[in-house]
């Protein structure tokens, strides 16, 4: 399916006023060196994609039977090349190609594209607004509280180029739904960029339930853009799991709580490897009545990564509350990890605002214990990090639970 550019003047003219805007926080990633992809035609069903690309796809958190999913979503490079949506889930909610829900849809172009994001809020944000792009359109309808997870998973399969995405998830008021979110690269893929527009919007009484799983290549640059609205007693739920080394990523996704009883949660496990450097937080505002939020992470750092983890807690309504949990684990001298924390009360002096952090290596009395009671250093160490990367706080049902469980403990076989 070619690309279309739904994009209106004033759009345009503020991203073209920041193409050259660097970002708040991150490397500077000179776009001019990827090239843009070309289309890809489509497939019938994901068991037609070759071998080592399945591979790819499931250690991503893709399953290509699609047994336990109710639709999936499969963009190579810049083409959508799979959708489907199982037949029980009919009128319970549709998948699309944003493109085509630009088309079909004018209150998508009115309301909601766009209307998150900001396209002028740097050079990355500018770039996507100013070039075609693809990704997804999911809407569950009102009501529909959807049973199986959603699988969308965007692909890399040519190396140096540039995939351009924007999606938008839309949860009509009453709507549950779960997505499994995996972002990869194809094994001969060296090195290229990923710049993704996220724009969610809960209305009342909706749940999401956003898990990510990135499994990029050692020399790749990764530029995730997300803004999610939250209405009156809705639920957002954001998970982030790092597996593999990555040359670069910066994401601050914001999460907006303007709805009464509206909540926020960020989760995020991270595995700092070889030379990767990684930005990663999260910000919360909350405007409603009664708002909450928490964001917790915990990271690995190992060789000479670096971890910036930051989080930013605004209160803007005097019956809010937010916690912050940032802890982190260095494996290497060379290693460097940064916890940010920031608390912001505007005009809220009756909000409650927390956080605490922890940075330091593994206990040695602890290591010595486990000893104690016949495991080797090697098997004790392993054992402390399988317990400080608790899959748990995702709070995800139990079978993916032990999915993302899994793809972490092959981690750790492989680089601890």
């Amino acid at each position: 399916m070619s690309s279309r550019h739904y994009i209106d003047e004033k759009i345009l003219e503020l991203a073209k006023s920041a193409l050259n805007k660097k970002a708040a926080y991150g490397q500077d990633v000179d776009l001019s060196v990827f090239e843009e992809a070309e289309e890809k035609d489509q497939i019938s069903e994901l068991s037609k994609l070759p071998e080592e690309i399945q591979k790819t796809i499931l250690n991503a958190g893709i399953e290509v039977s699609e047994e336990g999913r109710s639709g999936s979503f499969l963009q190579l490079d810049h083409s959508v090349v799979y959708r489907r949506l199982q037949q029980r889930y009919q009128g319970q909610l549709e998948i699309l190609d944003i493109n085509e829900a630009l088309e079909k849809y004018p209150e998508v172009r009115e309301k909601y594209f766009w209307k998150a994001v900001k396209p002028d809020r740097d050079k990355y944000t500018a770039f996507s607004a100013t070039h075609p792009a693809h990704g997804y359109f999911i809407r569950v309808f009102k009501g529909q509280k959807v049973e199986k997870p959603i699988q969308a998973c965007l692909l890399l399969q040519e190396n140096a180029r540039i995939q351009n995405v924007h999606n938008i998830v839309i949860l009509e008021e009453g709507a549950e739904v779960q997505i499994i979110n995996g972002c990869a690269t194809a094994p001969k893929v060296k090195e290229g960029l990923h710049i993704g527009i996220s724009e969610f919007y809960l209305e009342k009484g909706s749940r999401l339930t956003f898990t990510m799983v990135h499994n990029w290549a050692e020399d790749f640059y990764v530029r995730p853009r997300g803004v999610t609205i939250v209405e009156d007693d809705a639920v957002f739920v954001s998970n982030y799991v790092l597996l593999k080394p990555v040359k670069s990523i910066q994401s601050f996704p914001i999460a907006i709580l303007k709805g009464k009883n509206s909540v926020a949660s960020f989760n995020s496990l991270l595995y700092g490897l070889k030379d990767s450097e990684i930005d990663m937080g999260s910000h919360i505002i909350l405007e409603g009545e009664n708002s909450s939020g928490q964001a917790i992470s915990r990271a690995i750092v190992k060789d000479r990564a670096k971890i910036y983890s930051r989080g930013v807690l605004e209160a803007r309504h005097n019956q809010s509350r937010a916690h912050l949990d940032c802890r982190g684990i260095l494996f290497s001298e060379e290693g460097v990890m940064y916890a940010v924390p920031e608390l912001l009360s505007d005009g809220a002096p009756q909000s409650h605002l927390s956080h605490e952090a922890a940075i330091g290596p593994i206990a040695e009395e602890e290591v010595e214990y486990l000893m104690a009671r016949g495991l080797s250093k090697d098997e004790a160490i392993s054992l402390i990090t399988q317990g400080f990367m608790d899959v748990k706080i995702l709070g995800l049902p139990k079978h993916l639970e032990n999915y993302i469980q899994e793809l972490i403990l092959q981690t750790q076989e492989e680089n601890m």
